[in-house]
């Protein structure tokens, strides 16, 4: 077992629904190995080929030439592509999206988070301030682990415990995936609504929901529209459901999920990162093979750096493990 199937067992245990247990059973059982290592051998292979013109010149032999090197290379990279893509998927499988409820008091945040879960999760009134507190709920979306937060109203307020409560919503937006910034369609434009959005981060993608769209006189005639400064505006009501399909695929399409192309397996941050730090690595040995004046130790290393990192996914390549395939493959060095 190696490293990535260690980690499926976790993942397996930790699966929330039918899909992730599926896809972590698959890296348990090597399927995600299998790609990585089957891509290790392709450039383990390129190596070989870099390393033998380099070590034995005498044999007047270009290598690189004669096997068709950049081809390799070229196939390497789209099957290196395709593995990202995959695990992409196969991360927000496992992790899914840490979505918050942001708002101004009393437009309708716990009602919207109890009607994504289907359940009278949190505590609805009329009265201004009810939710004191964070309330998490986990749902799944075609199978992604869609972690919703509701939080206490955002308002200036001299309640101690209102304070507290609205000093922890902030601290749950901060740490969101997706905010969902809840108006009440009732006051567009409304002074605290731009208030709000003029404090939530920047960098954190953010939906404007206008709810209680059922109460007013003409209704939108589609539950997504724009608007010229927000983009994407969404119509919902969470007391009849209008909208709220609407809002789940615009969810899943901010976690990047396609269901038509599930990935296979399970992967981590880690695994992805490493994934694009070998891309990356492979593109600049890409720029130094097309370069007229070829520095080919230069090639290598960044071969070299690639495969050490596709080698942190489920262990480790040794440089006479290297040394070992070039012996084994060439009659050189006698």
């Amino acid at each position: 077992m190696d490293l990535a199937q260690a980690e499926a067992v976790a993942d397996l245990i930790d699966a929330s629904s039918a899909a992730a247990a599926k896809s972590a059973m698959a890296s348990l059982s090597g399927a995600f190995s299998k790609r990585v290592n089957q891509l290790a051998d392709d450039i383990i292979h390129l190596r070989m080929l870099v390393e033998a013109t380099l070590d034995f010149p005498e044999e007047e032999i270009d290598f690189l030439e004669k096997y068709q090197a950049a081809d390799t290379l070229q196939n390497i990279e789209k099957e290196l592509a395709e593995i990202l893509r995959q695990a992409k998927q196969g991360m927000v499988l496992r992790d899914g999206l840490h979505v918050v409820l942001a708002g101004q008091p009393n437009v309708g945040k716990s009602s919207l988070l109890n009607a994504l879960a289907g359940d009278d999760i949190a505590i609805v009134t009329d009265i201004a301030g009810t939710t004191r507190d964070r309330v998490t709920q986990l749902i799944h979306l075609d199978g992604v682990p869609i972690h919703i937060v509701d939080t206490a109203g955002l308002r200036e307020t001299e309640d101690t415990v209102e304070s507290i409560g609205i000093a922890r919503s902030w601290a749950e937006i901060e740490k969101a995936n997706v905010i969902i910034h809840l108006h009440d369609a009732r006051y567009p434009g409304d002074q605290l609504d731009s208030a709000i959005t003029a404090r939530l981060p920047a960098n954190t993608p953010t939906l404007i929901v206008h709810n209680k769209s059922d109460l007013l006189e003409s209704s939108p005639e589609s539950a997504i529209g724009t608007t010229e400064n927000t983009g994407q505006t969404l119509y919902i009501s969470a007391k009849s459901g209008k909208g709220l399909d609407e809002l789940r695929q615009v969810l899943l399409d901010i976690a990047g999920w396609n269901s038509s192309s599930e990935s296979p397996w399970l992967a981590r941050e880690r695994h992805l990162q490493a994934l694009k730090a070998t891309d990356g690595h492979l593109k600049m040995a890409a720029a130094h093979a097309a370069q007229t004046d070829q520095v080919l130790d230069l090639f290598a290393e960044e071969l070299r750096l690639a495969h050490d990192q596709l080698s942190s996914i489920t262990g480790v390549f040794s440089s006479d493990d290297l040394l070992g395939e070039i012996f084994s493959s060439f009659c050189i060095g006698k």
